[in-house]
């Protein structure tokens, strides 16, 4: 867990405020992405992906000893996740497609967790049949990112609890409720799932080793606020005779409201992937953004894209050449940029992309089965 004094807050539950990435570093102790790695990375992948260029992706652990198991013929795999609460918007399929680049880059396996146990302990409104509901709900968006099916495999906690839970034990038996208070924030309020539930989500970072029966390097793309999970796991893996897990980390996409990330919590903050064509228009129009409070000031003094929700969504997802990029945040600075082109061009942009992906969400309601696993 971090919270700070200026006001923002870091959990894997719970996000506020304007995050600090810089603090976040060094209280979570990760490493930034150097010029270095990335030359190494890039020596595999050709290119890099837009997300790594704009240092939305950040940061890792160990990166490097994962490039250099690679290098030695050491392939690892692909371990990420969603916890089901409700509906995918925008800032779960990022990282996922960056998850699917990794997997199309480097020709590797993944591993699908979906967390409904974690959700149902969570969240107190949240009944099990609903964060089940959820579950598939969310399955559709993950396969209709694109991952090969040859390769990706999907598995709700509830349902493959047969294969997990001998896992979960033995990670469990090393993690002491002093460990988990320190890291999680728990207190003697906390429900004993909550608690637990780290056990089961360190599972797929050494499962294929478990069905290989070696060991086999995993490497977990996550937003940064999961990241107190896989400290606890990297501590624990050891024990069992496994590899640490590798991680890479990406920064949480900003909402659509200017406070903070977007959340489904907040509806208007951020698009979700059922949203309809008149939805996605009306939450682009009140989206936040860096402009002056009238086109004559804006025309006069500039805009600040950095703050602007607008200009944050072409970063993180709708724009991705860095050219045309640059010349739309030059131009909220510059004052030539209006908003009300601006989030006109935006909303068709969204529209166009959430069209194409829920034609694609409804052909996966064919194909859930071969991403599955079953116990």
């Amino acid at each position: 867990m971090f919270m700070t004094e200026e006001g923002f807050k870091v959990t894997p539950w719970e996000v506020k405020g304007r995050i600090d990435y810089d603090k976040l570093i060094k209280q979570f102790g990760i490493e930034p992405l150097n010029n270095k790695i990335l030359t190494r990375l890039k020596k595999h992948t050709k290119d890099l992906h837009y997300l790594i260029r704009r240092n939305i992706i950040f940061a890792h652990r160990d990166l490097d000893w994962l490039l250099n198991e690679y290098e030695k013929r050491n392939k690892f795999y692909l371990y990420t996740g969603r916890g089901p609460s409700g509906h995918t918007h925008l800032g779960h399929l990022i990282p996922w497609m960056f998850t699917k680049w990794l997997q199309d880059k480097f020709d590797v396996k993944l591993l699908f967790q979906i967390t409904d146990d974690e959700k149902f302990m969570f969240k107190e409104k949240l009944s099990l049949e609903d964060a089940k509901k959820f579950s598939y709900e969310n399955i559709l968006d993950v396969i209709a990112v694109g991952f090969d099916p040859k390769k990706t495999k999907i598995f709700l906690d509830t349902e493959y609890s047969k294969t997990l839970y001998p896992q979960a034990i033995r990670v469990a038996k090393h993690i002491t409720f002093s460990t988990t208070k320190a890291v999680f924030g728990f207190s003697n309020e906390s429900n004993i799932g909550q608690i637990f539930f780290t056990s089961v989500q360190a599972v797929p970072a050494f499962l294929e080793s478990v069905f290989q029966g070696r060991n086999v390097p995993c490497l977990i793309p996550l937003g940064v606020d999961q990241d107190p999970h896989f400290r606890v796991a990297r501590d624990v893996l050891p024990k069992l005779g496994y590899y640490k897990p590798a991680i890479i980390h990406s920064k949480l996409m900003p909402g659509l409201t200017g406070n903070g990330k977007m959340s489904a919590s907040d509806p208007n903050s951020t698009i979700f992937t059922t949203d309809s064509p008149e939805v996605i228009e009306r939450k682009i129009k009140n989206a936040f953004t860096g402009q002056q409070a009238t086109i004559e000031l804006q025309k006069k003094l500039g805009g600040n894209p950095d703050i602007c929700s607008v200009c944050q969504y072409y970063k993180f997802f709708f724009e991705q050449d860095d050219k045309k990029l640059e010349g739309i945040f030059e131009g909220e600075r510059s004052g030539k940029l209006l908003a009300g082109e601006h989030k006109e061009d935006l909303a068709e942009r969204a529209i166009k992309f959430f069209e194409e992906h829920q034609k694609k969400r409804e052909k996966a309601k064919d194909q859930i089965e071969k991403f599955m696993l079953r116990d």
